[in-house]
């Protein structure tokens, strides 16, 4: 996992990388925004798609909603950053457009658009 920080509007954004899945369930993610928080003291997190285990993207599974309420009850700003053009579920593509539309968590194509969307709300 390699983080780095990023400022903009005076605000302090973590951009974490990683190759292999970091958030697999409601503990790991716990665990990663808990490890990210105090490593880097940020309360907005930017994720590449691929730290996510795939199933996050089956909204069947509800993990993505229970992994998402976490986000928010620790007031966490949460972007992923990635392309869900491969996803074909129109429950996703709503999932994904509301979210957007929101404050809180995004999904989002690239790490610019990630650290505009948070660092403007």
């Amino acid at each position: 996992m390699d983080t780095k920080i990023v400022q903009k509007n005076n605000i302090t954004i973590a951009i974490v990388q990683s190759t292999e899945p970091i958030i697999t369930d409601v503990q790991s993610a716990l665990d990663f925004m808990s490890t990210v928080r105090y490593k880097t003291g940020c309360d907005r997190i930017a994720l590449n798609k691929e730290a996510i285990k795939e199933e996050f993207f089956d909204l069947s599974t509800c993990i993505a909603g229970e992994i998402l309420q976490k986000f928010i009850n620790y007031n966490l700003k949460f972007a992923v950053i990635g392309d869900f053009s491969c996803y074909s579920s129109k429950a996703l593509r709503d999932f994904i457009y509301e979210s957007n539309r929101g404050k809180d968590i995004f999904f989002i194509s690239d790490e610019y658009e990630a650290i505009e969307k948070l660092s403007s709300v």
